[in-house]
């Protein structure tokens, strides 16, 4: 039977694919930005370092003509390896379908003509965040900050600038490894719950009799083993054991599937833009962090995203939503 839940899996994918005009869902590399204008700061607030991207959804909302085409968008701080919540940001984007960017028929996929943003803004040649700086030799390639243009330099550009050639440029270590994100609805199983205060009457009545662990059979262990370990983290375990590949779980209006019995959040800001509510969306997954790099150094038990329960108008912007961080309790 089918939840409500949607599952995100990750696929290697042609580069093409996760261009800003085919509207990709993906982990990793540069943003694809949705807006072409007003691109947002990402500077971490702990730091003031350059976030890293992490991934976009892509989630339009199919009723409402401002919300067409709609992307929210995940960044991490890796100078504080996540430490305190304002080391993550979230931004929304929605635009109608008649916009200043796209045309309003469907992407053809087999069309070869490269698609650049450089006609609307100039992005970090790094991270592909907006770009404020250029290479003083070449002023030809931008960058966001001092910090990425060294980088740059150091990984790329110092072999390559004044070229004027197209060349395969090295992946940066500033970016995640990339994927596209592929979506299935969860199926799941009709399994009838376990009522918990009849087992521990169970588990008492054989404590009574004297009988050891040896002597219970193996469902009656595992009908028990909620009793010894964390309820919540077992339930989680439980619900994934199918999916174990699952990167990402969205059910817009839902409750995320926590990792933890605490911290949850008390409670949820209302939306910077409009003020109504916020909703969950989705949350991202634990094993989205065994396909970033080799050296990442991010930890979490879930991030979960909320958004404007309106998905508001905010033209050609990008606005910032709320996301909770869930760590495994230890």
């Amino acid at each position: 039977m089918s939840s409500r839940v949607d599952l995100g899996f990750a696929e290697k994918s042609q580069l093409k694919e996760l261009q800003s005009h085919f509207f990709p869902s993906k982990i990793g590399g540069k943003p694809a930005w949705l807006s072409l204008e007003n691109v947002p700061n990402l500077e971490c607030k702990s730091c003031n370092q350059p976030t890293s991207f992490l991934c976009q959804v892509y989630a339009p909302f199919e009723e409402d003509e401002k919300n067409f085409h709609r992307t929210v968008f995940v960044f991490v701080c890796m100078n504080c390896s996540l430490n305190t919540p304002d080391t993550i940001k979230v931004f929304r984007s929605n635009i109608p379908r008649k916009n200043d960017f796209y045309s309003d028929e469907p992407p053809n996929e087999n069309d070869d003509t490269d698609f650049s943003v450089s006609k609307w803004v100039k992005l970090c040649e790094l991270c592909g965040g907006k770009a404020n700086k250029c290479c003083s030799k070449c002023k030809k390639v931008m960058y966001c900050c001092k910090e990425h243009q060294v980088m740059d330099w150091k990984e790329n550009h110092k072999e390559l600038c004044g070229k004027g050639e197209m060349v395969e440029k090295k992946k940066s270590r500033h970016l995640f490894d990339e994927y596209k994100i592929v979506i299935e609805e969860e199926e799941i199983d009709l399994k009838p719950e376990i009522d918990e205060n009849k087992e521990v009457e169970k588990l008492k009545e054989l404590e009574l009799q004297g009988l050891s662990l040896q002597d219970i059979s193996e469902e009656e262990i595992e009908a028990h083993s909620s009793l010894i370990t964390d309820k919540t983290f077992q339930k989680f375990q439980k619900h994934i054991k199918n999916y174990p590949d699952q990167i990402l779980r969205y059910e817009r209006g839902g409750e995320p599937l926590w990792i933890a019995e605490e911290p949850i959040p008390e409670s949820i800001p209302n939306c910077d833009n409009c003020g109504e509510p916020r909703q969950f969306e989705f949350q991202i997954m634990p094993q989205i962090l065994n396909l970033l790099s080799k050296d990442c150094v991010l930890d979490w038990g879930i991030l979960a995203v909320y958004t404007c329960v309106k998905s508001c108008d905010i033209g050609n912007k990008y606005v910032c939503e709320f996301i909770f961080k869930q760590d495994v309790c230890k």
